[in-house]
Parts: C-alpha cells; structure tokens; sequence
C-alpha cells in the first residue's frame, strides 16, 4: 500500500483545532535571512546557471530561464564560491581573460574546474538577477595574504597593482562586497586544511583584523559547527569566539536534514532540531560575551541549510562522488524533492523567522540542480521543484517585524528525538501594507483546523488579500523533467467569523495567508 493510500484509509482521524493569535516581537527581519548560496559543484554553475549553447543564453552564456525564476525564487544574498570547494579555490584563477585561465582539480568534490566563471562573471550574473554578493575566502589552503589579496582586488577604490588588474579586466570601480566568510566548515574533517578551535580561532582572528585594516566597513563571519550533531558542537562555538570575539560580527550555523528509513513522521519535525541549535548556539556567544563583559552580541548566520538525502538508511554516505577521472560538471548531489520535502523546507523559514532577533543572515544550500530548488536539463528546460514554493512566497511575504504567535489546542505528534511535539508551527510578519500568517502542519496523519485572532490587528480593517497552501494527496509526489508542474500552490480556503480566521491545515501541509487593509 502507498503511503496516499495507508493515509486516506483512515477514514476516523481526530481532527484538532489549533488557536493562533499574535502575542509579542521577536525583531526586525533582516532580508538577507533569504538568501542563497552557490557553489562551483556538479552542474550548478556550468549547465545551471551557465551554458553559453542554451537557446535561452544571454550575451554571456547565462540561461535567462535560469535568471527568471532565481529571481522570482527572491533571494536576497548568495554566498560564493563554497561551500568545501573554497578551501582548495584560488580565486585569481578566476580572472583575466578566459581563454588563459588554468584547469584545476577540485579535490572537495573530484572534479575539473574549467574557471570560465570566475568572481567577474558571477557578480554580473548577480547584477541580473537582483541579488548582493557574500564572499567567502579560502582559510583551508590559503591565508591572511590571499585573503587580503582578494579583499583589495574587490573593494579597494586606490590606484595598485590590484585595482589595475581588475579595472583591465574590466571592473575599474570596487565589486564593494560587504559579507565576508572566513572559510568553510573548518571544524570538519572532511575539509581541506581543516583545524582544531583554537588554531582556526587564532587563524580567523589574524585574517579578521588584517581585512578590517584594509576596509573596515565589512561584516565578517566567523565558522561555527557543520551540523548540531558534530562532537566539537557548542565547545568549538566558545573556543573560536573567545579568539575572535571583537573581530567578527557573526558566527555559522550549517543544517541539513532528511527522512532516514521511512520514518516521515520523525523528518516532518525537523525544525525542532533547527530551533534548539539557534537556542544552543546563542548560550554558547553569549557566555563569551559574558565572560568579557561585553554587550556585544554576535549574530548567527544559518548560512547552509536544506533537506539533503546524503546519508543511506544503514547511515553510510550515500553521496554520488564520481569514482574514475576528473569531469566537468557531472550530475552530483541532484536530490529530487517532494511535497514533505516542500513542507519541512517551509517549517524551516518558520523557525529561522521565530528567531529574527539573532538569525540576521541565512543561506538556502543550494540554488540550481545541486540539492536545488531549481533544475534544469542542458539544451532543455528549467522547472520549479516543490521546495520553490514555500522559499518564494515566503520571501515575498515575510518582510517587516517578526512576531511571536501562542498556539494553544494544536494536535500534538510523537518524536523520538524530540518526544512530545505541536504538529502545527506558526510566526506572523507584519510591514507597511499589512501582516502574513505562515504556518505549517507537521502530521503526517492529522489535519488541524486553525482558528486565528485577528484581534491584535485591528481586525476591524483586515481582510484576507491571498491566501496558498503547498500539500497533496500523495505527499511523495514531486515536479520533474517530465512532469514539472505536478505541484504548485493551491488557493487555501479561509473563512471568517468576526475577529477570527478559520482554515483546515490537512496532514503535511505549509500555508501563509496575507492580510491587508
């Protein structure tokens, strides 16, 4: 039997209702919490975003398909070049003219790196679709003078060596990127030049001040744990901080989440693990903080998270790493996503929002074919998996002020990680034009009906301006290459009563519902 048909035999499931109303502020939501990140892996850049033969590429080779739907996705900021690619990067190899730039092997993901996109073409790329660049320099195999070196060559505005390279390669004014990242996951092993705390602590400090020295505008991001389940977690966070502390002005965070042996119930609770790793990491800066005296606080940049099928049920990799030779661009990592995926994506945004006071930057990993909310085909289309449509909307809709919400009569799921958890998760954003609900029902077996108070909104002169729901039938189903609109948002029906919306939520379902004067 099907998962959609064990589902609809139930035919007696306990329908609950969940209150909502708002209650409080969490913060001021920064836009740079929806950004993206992309990296020279498998075919993100070359037959993704690039490929110069497509009948949709630009003057540049840029797939314009690709443009207009990374555009509609709404990022703000995306983070480059890496990811594990950084740290064995040589950024120079990535300017001049093209046909003089180098083939290098890419150790971190068994590739050849042609160089044909470098930092020049990406922040043109960047210019067409709207969004800011966030750097990251390679402290993996590379030190404080590259960092440097790079630093000089993008923002410097001075007559040197440097700043006449790229005016002649034809930038004569500075790139002006204001979000650096000091290296990649270096408290993971599988890293290249990867380091204990306190020699990656001391290492970021020195490249920490020498880049201030050159430009001291810049917002630099220190790396935090790869995941909440490394052994270092929490230890690594105060022992790098207690090094650079005054040097930086946020500290990484990296999640990536999946269903492991069918257990749909258990990966439908992922945020769980997201709000707890917020909470963790926070004590862990703040106690340093504390420790000085200081009232600094450092931000967090949840700047790689997903779902990402990278484990097999036996907990082995289950990676795709080509095994002969060096290719170009092969198929890598290319998770296909569901409508469960979608709404676990969607719960993430809600948990990232419900912590806006001190997640001030955040980056979906990643953007097209690699764990993407984008495919495409070479010589073919480009198409939207489930995943686009809660990161979208959310986008679009989520702007403004954060604000907490109280739940109270929600159905309650079981977790063994987690034990006893609300199936319905839920944050309110409020601007200038009105306030969106986001909510998500995390069941996997009960629809919630949701009442929401309007009361703290000035109901009077609220209405419903829309309103989408992402869920299906069959919660396995997904958008591909031969059926690429198989899921899309759906009108949700909501129905008022006074001072209060009502709406069914049915099992593994994301909503959002704006409200406007």
């Amino acid at each position: 039997m099907s998962d959609a048909d064990e589902r609809a035999s139930k035919e007696e499931r306990e329908i609950m209702t969940a209150r909502v109303r708002v209650s409080g502020v969490v913060g001021e939501i920064d836009p740079r919490v929806y950004g993206g990140f992309v990296e020279h892996l498998g075919r993100h850049i070359y037959d993704g975003i690039h490929e110069s033969a497509h009948p949709s590429a630009d003057e540049e080779g840029f797939r314009t398909d690709v443009i207009a739907l990374v555009q509609e996705l709404g990022v703000t900021t995306i983070r480059y070049p890496g990811g594990n690619f950084v740290s064995g990067y040589r950024w120079e190899d990535g300017i001049g003219p093209r046909e003089s730039r180098p083939r290098r092997l890419d150790l971190a993901w068994r590739s050849t790196e042609t160089n044909q996109v470098g930092l020049h073409e990406f922040s043109h790329w960047l210019e067409k679709v709207g969004s800011d660049l966030m750097l990251a320099v390679n402290l993996g195999t590379r030190d404080v003078a590259e960092a440097l070196d790079l630093l000089e060559y993008a923002n410097v505005d001075a007559d040197t060596a440097w700043t006449r390279e790229r005016a002649a390669n034809g930038r004569p004014t500075p790139f002006g990127v204001r979000m650096w990242c000091l290296g990649n996951e270096m408290d993971g092993p599988w890293q290249l030049g990867h380091r204990n705390a306190e020699d990656y602590g001391k290492l970021a400090s020195r490249a920490a001040k020498a880049m201030r020295m050159l430009d001291p505008t810049i917002e630099l991001v220190a790396c935090g744990s790869s995941g909440r389940d490394m052994p270092t977690f929490g230890s690594w966070e105060r022992e790098v901080l207690r090094h650079t502390f005054d040097d930086v002005d946020f500290i990484s965070c990296h999640a990536y989440y999946q269903e492991r042996g069918g257990e749909a119930q258990e990966f439908l609770v992922s945020a769980v693990d997201t709000d707890l790793f917020v909470r963790e990491v926070v004590a862990a800066v703040d106690e340093v903080a504390a420790e000085r005296g200081s009232d600094k606080r450092i931000m967090l940049s949840f700047d790689e998270w997903n779902v990402w099928y990278q484990f097999a049920d036996d907990g082995t990799k289950a990676g795709d790493l080509v095994d002969d030779g060096w290719p170009v661009a092969p198929r890598l990592l290319e998770d296909q996503y569901n409508v469960m995926d979608a709404v676990v994506v969607g719960d993430l945004l809600i948990t990232l929002l419900q912590h806006s006071d001190r997640v001030r930057s955040a980056s979906l990993a990643q953007l097209v074919n690699v764990i993407a909310p984008i495919m495409t085909e070479p010589g073919g289309p480009a198409w939207r998996q489930t995943t686009f449509f809660p990161f979208s909307l959310t986008s679009r809709l989520g702007r403004g002020t954060a604000r907490t919400l109280e739940i109270e009569g929600a159905p309650r799921v079981q977790s063994a990680r987690f034990g006893d958890v609300s199936a319905v998760n839920a944050v309110a954003t409020t601007d200038e034009t009105g306030t969106s609900v986001f909510l998500a029902n995390r069941s996997v077996a009960e629809t919630a009906e949701v009442q929401i108070d309007l009361s703290a909104l000035g109901a009077a002169s609220v209405a419903v301006a829309e309103a989408w729901i992402v869920t299906d039938a069959d919660y396995r189903a997904a958008n591909t290459l031969a059926e690429p609109e198989r899921v899309a948002p759906q009108a949700l029906s909501v129905t008022r009563e006074g001072d209060v919306l009502h709406l069914s939520l049915p099992p593994v379902a994301w909503a959002v519902i704006r409200l406007a004067d």
